[in-house]
């Protein structure tokens, strides 16, 4: 029996949906990585310290992410008291989910809405991030991704709204957690200059099948509500 209650499908899926959200990724965060990389003294540009570097700053950035994962959850056990609302917000998630997809694929750009919502938070937290920039310290990459990880990003809000409608705290962070691991390779390929992965996950070809992919899950999520729709 699975102690979170959260069966592994789902947390699989959440990592796949992150790896194949890699190309957005790049063009979100891949900025960020390349100039974590360079603002370190050619001196200390050794890959030992790039990777501990690296992987620091990721998991600060994958902790924010399960940290609003919990958040959202925790709200979502305020909202789904019926068994009619918990089904609505399942709904909303699944087409999150496709809305998601058509922004993986560069066929419909309407997240970058609802990505403005977070933009002003986001005014707060950056002038923070500059300043801990560059970067030669562990400590400092690990508070610099803490601090990227509220990066306003349509493809994080299409996860919390799975989140929400989870409404479990543990659960959430699960599954953002399996989430942000899935994006780790795109992001690691950009930090460490891997131009043949990042061109691979870039292509126009890669994000189509990604998003047939998701598109694919979240219709399969639906049907199995419509038995449920009537109730």
């Amino acid at each position: 029996m699975n102690p979170t209650g959260l069966d592994l499908p789902p947390l699989m899926a959440a990592f796949v949906f992150g790896l194949m959200g890699g190309a957005h990724c790049i063009g979100m965060c891949g900025g960020i990585m390349s100039a974590l990389t360079f603002a370190v003294p050619p001196s200390m540009r050794h890959p030992a310290r790039m990777g501990g570097l690296l992987l620091s700053y990721n998991t600060g950035r994958i902790l924010s992410y399960m940290t609003a994962g919990a958040l959202v959850a925790a709200l979502g056990t305020l909202v789904s008291l019926s068994p009619q609302a918990r089904i609505a917000l399942q709904v909303v998630a699944a087409v999150m989910l496709i809305l998601m997809a058509l922004y993986i694929a560069n066929w419909w750009k309407g997240l970058l809405k609802v990505e403005a919502v977070g933009r002003r938070l986001w005014r707060f937290i950056e002038p923070v991030g500059r300043r801990l920039m560059p970067v030669v310290h562990l400590p400092q990459a690990f508070a610099l991704g803490a601090l990227w990880g509220w990066l306003p990003c349509g493809l994080v809000y299409s996860m919390l709204a799975w989140s929400l409608a989870i409404a479990d705290p543990l659960q959430g962070a699960l599954l953002m957690g399996a989430f942000g691991l899935g994006t780790l390779p795109a992001l690691l390929a950009t930090g460490l200059a891997a131009r043949q992965l990042s061109q691979l996950i870039r292509h126009p070809a890669t994000r189509s099948l990604a998003a047939l992919t998701i598109i694919g899950f979240a219709l399969w999520q639906l049907w199995a509500l419509m038995p449920h729709a009537g109730h």
